[in-house]
């Protein structure tokens, strides 16, 4: 079990689609399996948005995910009915910076 192998810990079954954005500008969507006190996060059917100003938003698949605690900017809930609504082939923005502290 993957929940097992990474150490992660949680009270009940994670099934939540999650957003992420990370330090260094990436933002990576999945199925939230588990974390640890440290907030690694593990993610399952994963995969990067990649954004661009000349293209529609890229999707890179990653499948299993791990993302260390001290990485994460941002995590919260993605709302799949109006994720599944957005076109993102149409959506052209630039890529997102590096988070400064």
């Amino acid at each position: 079990r993957i929940d097992r192998a990474f150490g992660c810990h949680h009270s009940a079954p994670l099934i939540d689609v999650v957003t992420v954005i990370t330090n260094d500008g990436r933002h990576i969507v999945g199925t939230l399996k588990g974390f640890d006190q440290a907030i690694n996060i593990v993610l399952v059917e994963s995969h990067e948005r990649v954004y661009s100003t000349e293209q529609g938003v890229q999707q890179v698949e990653l499948g299993v995910y791990v993302v260390r605690g001290d990485n994460i900017a941002l995590i919260g809930q993605l709302n799949e009915r109006a994720d599944e609504r957005l076109n993102l082939a149409e959506i052209k923005a630039e890529p997102l910076p590096p988070v400064m502290h």
